[in-house]
């Protein structure tokens, strides 16, 4: 028993140890499995590695190749820099020499020019050649760039052509190297005037201009004061002051300058050996007359209006303020119009900060042409997405004098008759200029009437929609029986009808507009009187409805500015559809749209609704009324003039107190022979 015993526990130990050793084996199976696994993963990341390393590399090589090149092209642009001054400095070495020989004899010079023509490396204005170093290298890159961009080329030539009339460069002295240049810049210009004459004892001279811009008498005597001079030989500065018969001359000394102002119609002279030319003020050609403004007509006013000549209009203004604080800065616009541009307004009246902003606005303009004061408009004004107009257009120049005296700017652009106001207010465009010729009582009721017929275009089609379509209860008995009957036979709802009429209302009016004047004038008229009659004979729609349509038309003829009524005219077919839709809710609703939409707006800083929002109690005596010139002592407080009187204190209180200006009693002869 005792020896069964051990061996049951030795086999049990024996099991114990072959369980063990299996145990052993499976964890080195599985450790082998797990080597196995990990050296691929450890070749793989030896390989990004080895990557990592050659990336590294190449992004090094990389940077000194680009190193080298930098340094490369600082070495070409210091050989240029180099050959560009020893260039100068032959050119200027030329003229000292060619102002030396002057005074000698004709041949002489003429052999000098001869042989000028000869030397290497002579400079020209606007051709300038760089080192075979550079043109090679310039060459390459554009070649390359030529496969990945075809056309580039083309627009490469044109740019250059066009960069040497923008940068500034600078007039020869010698006159064929001048006329070379002005002559491939005009090329294919067949109004470019080039007249070479002979001044001063056979001095040869051009005479430069674009024919239909000039005055042609004034340019012929010119030329022959020019050429019966028989004086020393001179520059520019003794010519103008001696010889030539023009008030406005001015000194160019380089193409830039040169070029704009022929192309604005002034002449220009040059004369062989003058490194500087003469710009003389003989502008003509054919210009409007100043006749009455088609758009802004009054009963009592001046007839005059502005036409598309920037100096007539300029003049017709001084005309109107004739002060010296009356200033008028000039500018350009237009990179291909070059427009001239006049900023008028009274120095000592006007906010600087208002002026600062116009001027700063007008110089951020970039666009090829300026062909009308809209394109400034569209560029300056503060909201772009607003339908009401930010800035003022008027033709009037008491119009613009009237503004400028209350602390405004104004804008003058050359071939346009209108002129731009700013800032601008929104109860500025109700006004008119007949309102301060007229008297002010009147006038405040003409006012009123402007202000009732505004809400009545606005609202009226959309109260019609909303009353007929869910607030019948609102009508009396006997007006809402006569509607329904007139709208019994009718296929459509009130919103179809109204959107047929104004429609065809505002096709009556633009055909009426780009119709010649007497056909405009009988198509509108009667195209209203047959659409309107025959459309209610047919069924199509109502005839309150053509009342309403009528009514409204009529009334937005009321408001003094077309901007002002275009706003409104669009805003009309919106709060319709918000009638159809919500009724009288939906009007409300977007009546306070549009007004919360004024309150936020600006011009130039102003709140739009100013004075009434930020309310300015001084200044509602041009607003809601129009009070007497003698209650106006004060400017605008909004534009934040620097002088705000406008009328003196003593006129003002004798006004006041005595009912009006009354003077010493004058005794009339029918009163003398009634007390005797």
């Amino acid at each position: 028993m005792i020896r069964r015993g051990k061996k049951g526990s030795r086999s049990k130990r024996q099991e114990e140890l072959e369980g063990h050793n299996l145990k052993h084996e499976d964890t080195d199976s599985e450790q082998k499995d797990q080597e196995a696994q990990e050296e691929p993963k450890k070749h793989k990341k030896q390989k990004r590695k080895v990557l990592k390393k050659d990336k590294d590399e190449q992004e090094q090589d990389k940077q000194e190749q680009g190193k080298q090149e930098q340094d490369e092209q600082e070495q070409d642009e210091q050989e240029q820099n180099e050959q560009e001054q020893d260039e100068q400095e032959q050119d200027e070495q030329e003229q000292d020499k060619h102002e030396s020989d002057k005074h000698e004899s004709d041949k002489h010079e003429s052999d000098k020019h001869e042989s000028d023509k000869h030397k290497p490396g002579k400079h020209k204005p606007g051709k300038h050649k760089p080192d075979k170093h550079e043109s090679d290298k310039h060459e390459s890159d554009k070649h390359e760039s030529d496969k990945h961009e075809p056309g580039k080329h083309d627009r490469d030539e044109a740019d250059s052509r066009a960069s040497q009339e923008e940068d500034s460069v600078p007039l020869h002295s010698r006159l064929q190297e001048n006329q070379e240049f002005l002559e491939e810049l005009f090329k294919d210009s067949s109004d470019f005037v080039i007249r070479e004459l002979e001044i001063e004892k056979s001095r040869k001279a051009l005479c430069i201009f674009v024919d239909g811009l000039v005055d042609t008498a004034q340019v012929n005597m010119m030329l022959k004061a020019l050429m019966i001079d028989e004086g020393n030989v001179g520059g520019t500065n003794q010519i103008s002051m001696s010889t030539l018969p023009s008030s406005q001359i001015t000194e160019v000394d380089n193409f830039r300058d040169l070029v704009r102002s022929i192309l604005a119609g002034d002449t220009a002279l040059l004369i062989e050996g003058n490194d500087k030319g003469l710009v003389m003020g003989l502008r003509g050609g054919e210009v409007r007359s100043v006749a009455e403004p088609e758009t802004e007509k009054v009963v009592r006013g001046p007839r005059e209006g502005f036409v598309e000549s920037l100096r007539t209009n300029t003049a017709l203004l001084r005309r109107k303020l004739r002060t010296p604080r009356l200033k008028m800065k000039p500018m350009v616009a237009g990179n291909e119009s070059n427009t001239n541009l006049v900023i008028s307004y009274i120095e000592g009246i006007a906010d600087p900060n208002v002026v600062e902003e116009v001027v700063g606005r007008l110089k951020k303009i970039e666009i090829d042409a300026i062909l009308e004061s809209g394109y400034i408009e569209e560029l300056i004004q503060d909201s772009t997405n607003s339908p009401f107009p930010q800035v003022q257009y008027t033709e009037r120049p008491d119009a613009v004098a009237a503004s400028l005296l209350e602390g405004r700017v104004a804008i003058f652009i050359d071939g346009t008759p209108f002129v731009l106001i700013v800032p601008t207010t929104f109860w500025q465009l109700m006004q008119a200029s007949e309102d301060y010729y007229e008297r002010y009582q009147i006038a405040t009721l003409i006012r009123w009437l402007r202000y009732a017929f505004l809400l009545i275009s606005l609202f009226t089609p959309s109260l019609y929609i909303a009353v007929t379509t869910f607030h019948q209860a609102m009508l009396p008995t006997p007006l809402l029986l006569s509607i329904a009957a007139a709208r019994e036979a009718i296929p459509f709802p009130a919103v179809v009808e109204a959107f047929i009429m104004e429609i065809a209302f505002e096709a009556l009016r633009e055909a009426g507009i780009r119709l010649p004047k007497m056909v405009g004038q009988a198509v509108s008229i009667l195209g209203a009187l047959v659409v309107g009659q025959a459309a209610v004979e047919a069924g199509i729609v109502s005839a309150p409805m053509v009342i309403i349509v009528s009514l409204t038309g009529i009334a937005s003829f009321t408001i003094p500015r077309y901007n002002a009524s275009i706003a409104f005219r669009m805003l009309r077919f919106p709060l319709m559809i918000a009638a159809a839709l919500f009724g009288i809710y939906g009007i409300v609703v977007g009546g306070m749209f549009i007004l919360g939409h004024l309150a936020n707006l600006r011009s130039f800083g102003v709140p739009y609704l100013s004075p009434t929002g930020p309310l300015s109690a001084d200044d509602l005596k041009d607003v809601i009324i129009r009070a007497p010139w003698f209650a106006m002592k004060k400017r605008p407080e909004f534009l934040s003039t620097e002088d705000r009187n406008r009328i003196g204190e003593d006129m003002q209180s004798e006004i006041l107190s005595q009912g009006g200006q009354k003077g010493k009693d004058i005794k009339h002869g029918s009163s003398e022979e009634g007390q005797t």
